[in-house]
């Protein structure tokens, strides 16, 4: 019996070269990427090179990155919003504290002026 990564294939897609993956049943297939939306073929076999063991341990690696990158991008992204958030409520009471003191002058100038 194969295990899970026996069965599977992995290779490139012949428009934008992103990793995929898939069940051996689909050699030979034309599917469609998942990152660009284009068909690209399946191949027949990638367990034709010998170099096959050390390519799917490399190949999961790099999933495993592009995952933690993703990831981490997600973090990123939700901080430069938290941040603009932040900036904006700052300007807001940069604004306040101008308006105050000018009510505040105002305030003055008419008191020195009774």
């Amino acid at each position: 019996m194969q295990s899970g990564a026996d069965r599977d294939l992995y290779f490139e897609c012949e428009a934008c070269k992103a990793s995929l993956v898939v069940d051996t049943a689909a050699a030979g297939m034309i599917l469609t990427c998942q990152h660009c939306g284009q068909p690209t073929k399946v191949p027949a076999s990638s367990i034709a090179s010998p170099f096959a063991g050390k390519e799917i341990e490399l190949l999961g690696q790099l999933k495993e990155n592009e995952s933690q990158r993703t990831e981490i991008t997600g973090y990123v992204n939700q901080l430069h919003i938290q941040l603009h958030r932040w900036q904006l409520r700052l300007q807001t009471l940069n604004d306040r504290n101008a308006e105050l003191k000018a009510e505040l002058a105002e305030l003055g100038s008419i008191a020195a002026s009774s």
